[in-house]
């Protein structure tokens, strides 16, 4: 039996790709070990948003064949996507395979132990599809390696090519998910006791944008055409006709017996109508725990960002958002140190970040990525100025987050409880509210069952700055 290692970077898509990798080489007869052990497979799935996620991809391919020299290393996803040339000159790395073609992986490394068996050249170590024009990949998982969450994948590829990203370079043209595979998956998960599924995606709010040339049932048909209409009408914005598809799901998986929590991915704003958030609040499942986008609270930026939206337009959505989902939790991204953001524009998003109130603000130095336009602009900043600048929005973020957390004290939640854990020296059961707020328990031996059940409890205090201790109720 040969044993296989797995290691994971970057976003909640390369994390339901691993899980599915790792559960395909469960049924392919190979054992998993932990990373750090030997191994005779190591799979790396890569990550290229960053230069810092480039250069992990490559440490941990290194890392691999350091610790067995002997071993097969497998380099996959967006870093060898985006830098094919770059990792087939690797002497560590023997097979290389792009996005959409990480179904096919074990039948790769079949090909090339068949041929290494048999002592026939293996040189030919790489294997990518047309990421501009390819279907969607079709992958269905059973679980996960947390307890009770599980990341379901709908979507893939991105076309808004903002000018500081290489994401729709690695992961190609929008392609969407049919509702029906991922409502028959979410079905076995909850069989298999998972209570809550994070619907995710690379760009989701572009989720049936190309069902739209091609209709699914004509059940699905008629709903949207009707709803696309009604945006139309009301909002006019560019995910009117589309964003019915994903309501459309999240509707049906809410129906879903078992599943007791729908946590959504990452808005565009400009999809927040009032006529979509509003059928939002009526999935009762639904996380009241949203992620939109932002990347900078200043207008001449986000211009220069290439993204479709100002900060007025912004600024409705969360409002439109705390309207329908009062107390509800808003998180978003910034990038600090944007090619010609002066101080001037630095402190525009900072203020504008204090008048929203985030719970949790992702926080990025610019990252030069070569091939986008952002690459060429004028006025790139020396790192130390990204630096000061992250390190003022981490510190308005640290107090933000505190505060809202603050807010909830005495409220009652449900959480379900994911694990046991050491925090200060004392043991807790812990879990996430709704929210996402991370809420720990005192202990109780007589009590371990209680590991993957939803439970009610009141907020009581500060543990410390990112924990909320509660008691049970």
């Amino acid at each position: 039996m040969r044993t296989i290692a797995f290691h994971n970077l970057g976003c909640k898509v390369n994390s339901y790709e691993t899980d599915y990798m790792e559960q395909k080489s469960l049924e392919k007869g190979y054992k998993i070990v932990e990373f750090e052990q030997k191994a005779d497979v190591y799979i790396v799935n890569t990550c290229s948003v960053t230069n810092i996620a480039d250069r992990k991809s490559r440490q941990m391919l290194h890392k691999a064949k350091k610790q067995n020299p002997d071993s097969v290393v497998v380099a996959v996803g967006c870093f060898v996507q985006t830098n094919p040339e770059e990792a087939a000159k690797d002497d560590a790395v023997d097979i290389i395979v792009g996005n959409n073609k990480k179904r096919d992986i074990f039948e790769i490394l079949d090909e090339y132990f068949a041929k290494k068996e048999s002592k026939k050249s293996a040189e030919s170590k790489s294997s990518f599809a047309d990421i501009k024009n390819c279907g969607y990949e079709e992958m269905k998982v059973k679980g996960s390696k947390e307890r009770c969450r599980v990341f379901v994948k709908i979507q893939d590829g991105c076309d808004r090519y903002c000018t500081y990203c290489i994401i729709p370079y690695a992961r190609g043209n929008i392609r969407s998910r049919k509702p029906e595979d991922a409502i028959e998956e979410i079905k076995k998960i909850a069989e298999n006791g998972y209570r809550e599924v994070v619907i995710t995606g690379i760009h989701l709010s572009s989720y049936g944008k190309d069902f739209l040339n091609k209709k699914t049932t004509k059940k699905t048909d008629e709903n949207i055409s009707r709803a696309g209409e009604a945006n139309k009408k009301t909002d006019g914005g560019e995910y009117s006709e589309n964003s019915d598809y994903l309501y459309e799901l999240l509707k049906e998986i809410n129906k879903i017996e078992g599943i007791d929590r729908i946590r959504i991915g990452s808005f565009e704003p400009m999809i927040l109508t009032e006529d979509f958030v509003s059928k939002l609040s009526t999935i009762d499942k639904l996380c009241p725990h949203f992620h939109i986008s932002l990347q900078s609270g200043c207008d001449s930026v986000l211009k220069r960002m290439n993204r479709h939206y100002d900060t007025d337009k912004f600024y409705e959505k969360t409002i439109l958002l705390r309207k329908f989902f009062p107390g509800c939790a808003l998180t978003t991204d910034v990038i600090a140190g944007f090619p010609g953001e002066t101080k001037e524009e630095f402190e525009e998003t900072y203020e504008y970040l204090k008048k929203i109130k985030f719970f949790e603000t992702h926080i990025f130095p610019y990252s030069r990525r070569k091939g986008t336009i952002a690459d060429k602009m004028s006025g790139q900043l020396t790192m130390n100025e990204k630096k000061e600048r992250v390190a003022k929005l981490l510190e308005l973020d640290a107090k933000q987050s505190r505060e809202y957390r603050e807010s909830k004290l005495g409220e009652e939640k449900n959480i379900i409880i994911e694990e046991e854990k050491t925090i200060g020296g004392e043991k807790y059961f812990v879990g996430h509210t709704p929210e996402y707020i991370f809420v720990a328990l005192p202990y109780d031996k007589k009590t371990k069952d209680l590991i993957g059940r939803t439970v009610k409890v009141v907020l009581e205090e500060m543990l410390n700055d990112e924990t909320v201790l509660g008691r049970m109720i």
